[in-house]
């Protein structure tokens, strides 16, 4: 059997494809990121199936859609019974390991992994349950708000630079130890980073980089409250635009944080290309780069993610491997639930276990080969969180993409003539047949009132248990990594010169 390669994917956090120069003039500085789009196959299309956090994450794990697993929010439980592509990747040979936020909630804090060498950034366990008892204005003590805006800039430190440079420190020592362990088994690594996730503190040696760079405004400014649609009046709420006034120069200094962070991330990236190479792995390797979704970045008003337009849901999503595939660009429309099978694919070779559970999506290889004439070019994406009280569902077909839910009037929008998605098209007598052509996908994925009533369950199951388990003793579900102390460095029962193995002298 031929060598099978390792696999690496990195992942960032709320990084919108937009301010990516893959993906478009950009002031956005990313040589390392350049430079994989350019030997890489670039998916120009790709879409979370959710746009936010722990859903996403699941949902691309396993797969599944969100709803098909239960994934409803950010603090529902990632079932352990649900298989990953880490749990065939492991059972298939491979050496599988997280560095980095993953946002798994509930006990189970590994879900395939062999191992994982730091704890998480968010909490494991419900405490941020939405409430859809709630009115359509009300705004969540626990959530974001304008503050994460209008405090942006420069920061000697962070709560999230912390976290990745621990995760990058992490993910480099885990990459030197494998390759010098004698364990012959290829590695399938996770190194997910928060970054550029809100707050928008940026390291001043990135802050500066940015200096004498014209920081671009939003595309799209402000819509006005009372123009806008119902789910985008209710994120008014969501992120307390009524809380606080947000100026010009707020949003301005956010993006320059934004950009700067991503740079900040962009020089991560490359210390694990180079790390790669470092330890003879780089020309072997097929290197996955995504976000688990974006970031609205102030269009149209609209900040953060939990929002289907386009800088919200889209995802950079770049498959390096020279030694597979071509450089090459991708327009089909594509989402996260195709790199299961993708990476079952890439990792093959009859070593891998049958499925043993569907999965939703794809594999992209033929698309990154240069083929793929009958795919379906179709992306499904749900939300069923805080801002909501019933499901908000997305379809894109083609330069099509309709967002419904029986509280709202449908949108679609043509994407190729329309890419700011400012003309709504779903009255239009010239798109009846296109908007009838995508409710029925929505009709024949989901069953929006069983949806409902599932997702109603589920949050009053978690507050009553919630409840419960901080009620006197509370015993956390948190990752806590363990190191054997006994089994580092110079220890007497080990051999000294064996300790020296790997290093360059």
């Amino acid at each position: 059997m031929a060598k099978r390669p390792n696999l690496l994917l990195i992942m960032a956090d709320q990084l919108a494809p937009q301010v990516l120069a893959a993906y478009g003039p950009s002031r956005v500085r990313t040589p390392h990121l350049d430079r994989l789009a350019g030997e890489g196959v670039v998916f120009e299309n790709a879409y979370c199936n959710y746009p936010l956090c722990a859903p996403a994450r699941f949902s691309m794990l396993s797969g599944r859609l969100p709803s098909k697993i239960g994934a409803f929010d950010n603090a529902v439980e990632f079932p352990a019974s649900i298989p990953t592509f880490h749990h065939y990747l492991r059972v298939g040979g491979y050496r599988t390991c997280l560095a980095g936020k993953m946002h798994f909630i509930g006990p189970d804090q590994l879900h395939g992994y062999e191992e994982r060498v730091n704890t998480e950034v968010y909490p494991a366990d419900y405490l941020w349950t939405p409430d859809w008892r709630l009115d359509d204005e009300t705004w969540l003590e626990w959530y974001h708000d304008m503050s994460r805006v209008i405090e942006s800039g420069p920061y000697r430190r962070s709560v999230n630079v912390a976290y990745d440079d621990e995760v990058e420190f992490e993910a480099v020592r885990w990459l030197h130890e494998h390759a010098d362990s004698g364990d012959d088994r290829p590695f399938a690594l996770t190194v997910s980073f928060i970054s550029p996730h809100d707050p928008y503190l940026a390291p001043p040696y990135w802050w500066d980089l940015y200096r004498d760079v014209e920081i671009d405004p939003p595309r799209i400014g402000d819509i006005p409250f009372e123009t806008r649609d119902p789910h985008s009046r209710r994120h008014w709420f969501l992120t307390g635009r009524h809380r606080a006034e947000v100026g010009e120069l707020d949003i301005l200094r956010m993006r320059r944080a934004y950009y700067a962070v991503t740079s900040y991330l962009d020089a991560k990236v490359g210390r694990l290309m180079e790390t790669l190479h470092e330890i003879g792995a780089g020309d072997d390797t097929l290197v996955v780069f995504t976000s688990d979704h974006g970031d609205s970045l102030g269009e149209r008003g609209l900040f953060f993610k939990m929002s289907f337009f386009e800088w919200s849901v889209r995802v950079p999503l770049i498959v390096h491997a020279p030694f597979a595939f071509a450089p090459r660009r991708v327009r089909a429309n594509v989402s996260h639930l195709d790199l299961f099978p993708t990476l079952l694919e890439a990792a093959g070779d009859g070593a891998l276990p049958e499925l043993v559970a569907p999965v939703d999506g794809r594999s992209l290889v033929p698309l990154a080969s240069g083929g793929g004439r009958d795919w379906p070019d179709l992306v499904r994406a749900e939300y069923t969180a805080e801002g909501v009280n019933r499901p908000l569902l997305m379809v894109r077909k083609g330069p099509h993409k309709l967002i419904c839910s029986p509280a709202d009037p449908p949108m679609l929008f043509h994407l190729d003539n329309d890419p700011d998605e400012l003309h709504n098209l779903a009255d239009d007598p010239a798109c009846a047949g296109v908007r009838a052509e995508l409710e029925a996908i929505v009709a024949e994925t989901w069953h929006v009132e069983t949806l409902e009533t599932a997702v109603r369950d589920s949050q009053s199951v978690r507050r009553l248990v919630s409840a419960a388990l901080n009620t006197g003793t509370r015993t956390s579900w948190d990752h806590q990594p363990m190191r054997d102390a006994s089994q580092l460095y110079f220890r007497e029962s080990g051999d000294i010169q064996a300790s020296y193995a790997g290093t360059v002298r």
